[in-house]
């Protein structure tokens, strides 16, 4: 494969527009493999990427989560992550970060999510690490050894696989580890982005008698109902008094709150407004503030009164994007997940980019 080239999407400055490069196409390595990229997904963490909002080095080609077909396999790579043979032409997903093992999240505490010197392709593997074919918005990437890779069943809609891709995960982190849907509860789900629909599907499917989604504006709303994700939508986000939707909110569970509220917002106030739609004795978890967007207030008695369990949950392992990609097939003959994504080629990245930011589409992806 030496000889040949391919292009990507380089952060090269924080605020900047970003550039569409061409790099040479190295072999794989051993226990790697080489993939044509056919699809990136753009989440809401990569506009804070492009901000600067976190500590990355740059240049790095953006992308953490994308789906491709394998052009050639390192030595040694025979099987992915379940054990199903791996060749040349299978349609792969993969996860975006390898644990180092070393540091005592990894060692002592068994917590990966939490490494300390976690490697993620598409954040923190520069050009200068090289290679610089490391991130999903390219048209090829490679993949290094120890990379989670996983086939996606047959007959798979690659644009409803690409739906979820770094949420779905997320969100099997989230409700497998940290805090599980219990069959029969009422959910509360805030915020209608990736993230929250995720964790609305997912409720759904492990059982829960209601799922109440609160979040906006009005066309994620729309789209999410379209696609059957939730049981009762709530624009919060155009309301003018934000409190009569509260109130609406705590109507739909009964008067008495959710068993479960999930915070997927992303916005700090979110919080303190989610203590408050728990039932007593409740619980509300947390997954939505990945990036630090400030403080806010909060009424700790809010918690003590209603006695709750808050929990957080922080990113995903290569175990959790086995689990959405088996989740796949119930996912899709329930949901109609292509419906949130919109498709961009790589050359109108900017235009994407733009797109993801003014919320005028649930879901972008980047094509190849």
């Amino acid at each position: 494969m030496t000889g040949r080239t391919g292009r990507a999407v380089v952060l090269e400055e924080f605020g900047r527009p970003l550039r569409l490069r061409e790099f040479p196409l190295p072999p794989a390595p051993a226990g790697g493999m080489v993939v044509a990229c056919g699809y990136g997904g753009i989440c809401g963490t990569d506009l804070h990427l492009q901000q600067g909002h976190l500590d990355i080095p740059v240049p790095l080609v953006l992308g953490h989560e994308g789906l491709g077909v394998i052009r050639e396999l390192g030595d040694g790579l025979l099987q992915d992550a379940t054990g199903a043979p791996l060749a040349a032409g299978d349609t792969v997903m993969w996860a975006s970060s390898l644990a180092c093992g070393v540091c005592p999240p990894c060692r002592l505490h068994r917590e990966p999510t939490l490494c300390e010197r976690r490697r993620t392709y598409g954040v923190n593997r520069a050009l200068t690490d090289g290679p610089e074919l490391s991130g999903a918005w390219a048209d090829h990437i490679v993949l290094q050894p120890g990379t989670t890779v996983i086939k996606v069943p047959d007959g798979t809609d690659p644009l409803a696989a690409m739906s979820l891709a770094c949420a779905g995960p997320t969100v099997a982190h989230a409700l497998y580890e940290r805090r599980p849907v219990r069959l029969g509860e009422t959910v509360v789900v805030q915020g209608s982005g990736p993230v929250g629909l995720a964790a609305a599907a997912f409720a759904q499917l492990a059982g829960a008698a209601k799922v109440v989604v609160v979040g906006g504006p009005a066309g994620r709303l729309e789209r999410a109902a379209a696609a059957g994700i939730g049981d009762v939508h709530l624009n919060i986000a155009d309301a003018a008094d934000p409190q009569e939707i509260l109130r609406e909110v705590r109507d739909a569970t009964g008067g008495h709150g959710a068993d479960l509220v999930i915070e997927c917002a992303g916005v700090p106030a979110a919080v303190g407004q989610g203590l408050t739609l728990a039932r007593r004795g409740g619980s509300y978890l947390i997954i939505g503030q990945y990036t630090d967007a400030g403080d806010t207030l909060i009424n700790p008695h809010q918690i003590v009164h209603r006695q709750l369990d808050v929990v957080g949950s922080w990113a995903f392992t290569g175990a959790h994007l086995v689990e959405y990609v088996r989740l796949l097939p119930a996912l899709t003959a329930r949901f109609d997940l292509a419906s949130l994504v919109t498709p961009f080629p790589l050359e109108r990245h900017a235009e994407a980019l733009t797109a993801v930011a003014d919320g005028s589409v649930m879901k972008a992806v980047l094509t190849s």
